[in-house]
């Protein structure tokens, strides 16, 4: 049986409050579970104390089942020191594609092109005239 420790989420609408659990994995998320670790209230200040609650003894206990801690549950651990911290990646969800990247600098290379040239004749003609009437 893979056992995860995971949050289920109770609380009314709008107003979230999360039980953490020691869960079979194939189980809803908000189904049964084993045993409840602690809770997590999200509505309150980060610095709060009563913001997350671990029963740290079985906790300990289901690591040592290998109950594996999903990722938000880990990092509350790493932070309390009960597992060493992992290299997470940092992914870049915002930042645009590889065809996306191509055409964003084909469209500059283009308004660079084209500033150029406007540029290029706008000083040309300014000097013609001033030579045809010195020629005159």
């Amino acid at each position: 049986m893979a056992m995860k420790i995971r949050l289920a989420r109770a609380g009314a609408k709008k107003r979230p409050y999360y039980h953490i659990v020691a869960a079979d994995s194939r189980m809803p998320r908000d189904g049964r579970f084993k045993e409840r670790l602690g809770t997590y209230n999200p509505l309150l200040p980060k610095d709060s104390e009563d913001r997350v609650k671990l029963d740290m003894e079985r906790v300990q206990h289901w690591l040592s089942q290998g109950a594996q801690p999903t990722d938000r549950v880990s990092r509350w651990l790493e932070n309390a020191g009960v597992i060493a911290k992992k290299e997470r990646a940092n992914l870049k969800k915002a930042a645009p594609g590889d065809k996306m990247t191509k055409r964003a600098e084909e469209r500059a290379k283009k308004a660079a092109a084209a500033a150029e040239a406007a540029a290029a004749p706008a000083e040309t003609p300014a000097e013609a005239p001033a030579e045809e009437a010195a020629a005159e």
